[in-house]
């Protein structure tokens, strides 16, 4: 099912883009890969490939691929000398969520991103520059921010990442309830390494992916 695959591998790439110009180092997109020249931040690939005909020519010439280097394999297809896969997981897709009440709100200031920042449990990692060009979300408990996510709209579908919060099945029904809310009508779509919950909650999974890390 390479179709919702490659919506969600450019949607991602996207999003690591935004991630990495937030923290001023853009990178650059091919037909076939979006790739970072310089180190991107902590947990995000130097590389992301857009199409199941992507080599290791399309990604490793236009990275710093020494020790550290990781490329998201989108496709599951590559074969990287010198580099060991760091971990697998499934892209996954669902149709456009029905409105249902919430009580989760949109990130709209700096001060609010640092508190979801602690949340997640990344100080520092997002900069208020991403308040910009992504939606990011949070769920309360007390007036406390306990939950959230980020959702992103770099293509035809909504890119859903970063979920977290204490119980699972209630962070992804708060994703829904604002997905449909913000972006009525659109599909959604992301990866996980264990889709379980996300299946739960309608997804489908329509791919494997890889992450390669150099050690």
């Amino acid at each position: 099912m390479t179709g919702w695959q490659a919506v969600a591998a450019r949607d991602n790439a996207s999003w690591c883009d935004l991630m990495c110009r937030a923290h001023g180092r853009p990178g650059t997109f091919t037909e076939r890969a979006w790739t970072n020249p310089a180190r991107t931040p902590p947990f995000y690939p130097d590389a992301v490939t857009l199409s199941p005909d992507a080599t290791a020519a399309d990604v490793l010439g236009r990275i710093d691929a020494g020790p550290g280097a990781s490329v998201k394999d989108s496709f599951a297809t590559l074969a990287l000398p010198g580099f060991e896969v760091l971990f697998e997981a499934r892209w996954i897709h669902r149709d456009a969520p029905g409105r249902t009440p919430t009580a989760w709100t949109v990130v709209e200031d700096a001060d609010t991103l640092r508190d979801w920042e602690r949340a997640f449990g990344e100080p520092g990692l997002f900069p208020p520059a991403l308040l910009k060009e992504a939606t990011i979300v949070s769920g309360r408990t007390n007036d406390e921010i306990i939950t959230g996510a980020i959702l992103t709209t770099g293509g035809p579908a909504v890119g859903v990442s970063n979920v977290f919060g204490p119980d699972e099945d209630a962070a992804w029904e708060g994703v829904l309830a604002m997905a449909a809310e913000l972006f009525p009508g659109r599909p959604l779509v992301g990866y996980e390494i264990d889709p379980a919950t996300a299946l739960r909650h309608g997804f489908t999974a329509t791919g494997a992916l890889r992450v390669w890390i150099r050690p």
